[in-house]
């Protein structure tokens, strides 16, 4: 790839041939306004805000779409440039409903930045053209609220959906001055065969789509004298709850979180990696059960969110071939309710369990019928990191200067163990060397083989060999692409996006489309999450808790309270 020459501002850069001319004004570090583009997502100009003015062409060009090329001078910031912006930004203003006050985006709303940078004024907002064709859709899942009041009409969430899902679920709807972002075909998003990844969340510039709040309920529980509120912390949150309040990404603010809790009036916190080894433990019994007794094979699992949903809604055919343990959220609140609410002199119906946790997804899964142990609830709330934030700012709890603590109550001290890296992470290969445990063998390494989208493994257990693989895709429609035209017989399969996965999953702090072209924000949190952990003084909570409460690995007991079941879901997509 070539270099060539240009001129920006009067100053010259030399820049590789396939740049685009916003790519090359951003690699000299100028802000040019952008709403729309969000780089291998949505390279579009819908917006018409990162216009720059090329001698030679006609009118002003949107810098984001137009290529570089050899001698070209740019300007970024003329009188006619600033006026084609603002007019472009009062455009755009004039069928946005502004709550900022109220907003879940009052803090990062990219559109609000912009609006304060060129000091718009909404003076079409005000007229009665515009105020009728104000919020034109409106819905709300378990999971996700739709907002059109609030859509710009960029187009990045649409995009998104396309990129990360393959499933398309939104669309624009309607034309001209009715023009809306909604469910493909009108539909709501309950039967729209969304699985509530949240990406479209993370690409929104504003606040047009967002996590369904269970704030209020929280508060609310809180507000009860006779109910006792537990949280259980998904690692992650504590090294990216920071990050709503100008820490550094991937940010270790553990000791803040616990203070941030027990400020509010939580009664009990819990880390719900302590019970990884027992959802591993679960998941390999059935691996080494379903060879043994001749099931369907491929066993599938995955830490991705909206991964069930999918298979619910699209692949009837594979939920036999599902893990039917449940959720790492869901084993945790069961297993604090119906086990530790003695211990603890709870009633566990007096117990409000809120799993705090970057996956929208989990509000779905706490609805399931099947996730009710005896006639309560696993998880009765669920707050994503970015909603767990919002509600610390309402109550006015300053989080950088709260005084870091350790994790409180009595709960923690019942808990108490050290978690290493392995022990977090659910991945194939900790439940493969789970089941050589299992097996009384010793765990053994694993050497993947590389292919073109994926990585597979031979892992010998008990004298049988094990094909296993490690399936990295874009969409999970491709997943199963790869899986039904290969011809080999695979018994552990594992999907994992290749798009950042649960480690940017919707719930999680946003950034603005520029920073995540410019920042490896995955990287910046995984490491930091990898740095929690230690292997000093390990003990095996997952032990006592068979031995006292669970029987034993796969009983009767085991499988009441860890393990769920799986229905098919309609859709109009697959109706």
């Amino acid at each position: 790839m070539k270099n060539i020459k240009l001129t920006i501002d009067n100053s010259e850069i030399e820049v590789p041939e396939n740049y685009s001319v916003l790519q090359a004004c951003e690699e000299m570090g100028l802000n040019i306004p952008r709403l729309c583009f969000l780089r291998d997502i949505n390279e579009t100009s819908a917006c018409r805000l990162c216009i720059v003015d090329i001698d030679g062409m006609r009118g002003l060009k949107n810098s984001c779409t137009i290529q570089v090329q050899d001698g070209m001078n740019i300007k970024t910031d003329n009188k006619e440039i600033r006026n084609s912006v603002k007019q472009n930004l009062q455009l755009l203003a004039s069928n946005h409903i502004f709550e900022c006050w109220a907003c879940d985006r009052e803090t990062n709303c990219e559109f609000l930045d912009l609006m304060r940078r060129y000091n718009v004024d909404n003076t079409f907002g005000e007229s009665e053209f515009f105020s009728d064709n104000k919020r034109l859709f409106n819905d709300t899942s378990t999971a996700i609220t739709l907002d059109s009041g609030k859509c710009i009409l960029c187009g990045r969430c649409v995009s998104a959906c396309h990129v990360h899902t393959g499933l398309d679920i939104l669309d624009f709807n309607e034309r001209g001055n009715e023009t809306y972002v909604g469910p493909a075909q009108n539909n709501n998003l309950e039967d729209s065969g969304c699985i509530y990844c949240g990406k479209c969340i993370e690409s929104c510039p504003v606040a047009a789509i967002k996590d369904t709040s269970n704030m209020e309920d929280m508060l609310e529980a809180l507000r009860e004298p006779s109910t006792k509120v537990i949280v259980g912390i998904d690692p992650l949150v504590k090294v990216t709850v920071g990050e709503e309040f100008d820490s550094n990404i991937g940010e270790n603010v553990e000791e803040k979180l616990y203070a941030s809790l027990k400020t509010i009036g939580v009664d009990e916190v819990v880390d719900t990696s302590k019970f990884s080894n027992i959802l591993k433990k679960e998941e390999a019994n059935i691996l080494l059960n379903r060879v043994k007794e001749g099931g369907k094979l491929p066993i599938i699992r995955s830490d991705e969110p909206g991964w069930i949903n999918y298979i619910e809604y699209f692949e009837e055919d594979y939920l036999s071939h599902l893990t039917s343990t449940k959720s790492i959220e869901e084993i945790t609140g069961a297993i604090v309710k119906n086990y530790y609410s003695k211990e603890l002199g709870y009633h566990k119906e007096n117990i409000v369990f809120v799993a705090l946790t970057p996956k929208p997804e989990e509000k779905q899964k706490a609805s399931r019928m099947a996730n009710i142990v005896e006639g309560v609830r696993d998880v009765d709330f669920v707050l994503t990191t970015r909603e767990y934030a919002r509600m610390l700012k309402r109550q006015s709890v300053k989080f950088n200067e709260l005084e870091p603590i350790k994790q409180f109550g009595k709960l923690a001290e019942l808990t108490q163990s050290s978690v290493n890296e392995d022990t977090y992470h659910n991945s194939l290969e900790e439940t493969l060397k789970t089941a050589s445990i299992l097996a009384g063998e010793k765990p053994k390494k694993i050497k993947f083989k590389k292919r073109k989208e994926f990585e597979e493994a031979e892992y010998t257990l008990k004298d049988t060999k094990f094909l296993v693989a490690k399936i990295t895709t874009p969409t999970i429609k491709d997943f199963f692409d790869i899986l039904e035209s290969k011809q080999k017989q695979y018994h552990f399969v594992e999907f994992n996006s290749s798009l950042g996965g649960w480690i940017n999953s919707g719930g999680n702090p946003i950034h603005t489309a520029k920073l995540q072209d410019d920042v490896d924000i995955h990287k910046f949190r995984l490491n930091n999450l990898n740095g929690l952990y230690t292997s000093k003084n390990y003990t095996n909570l997952d032990e006592i808790l068979y031995k006292e409460f669970l029987d034993s690995v796969g009983s009767k007991k085991a499988k009441k309270v860890l393990h769920t079941k799986f229905e098919k879901q309609e859709s109009y997509k697959n109706q």
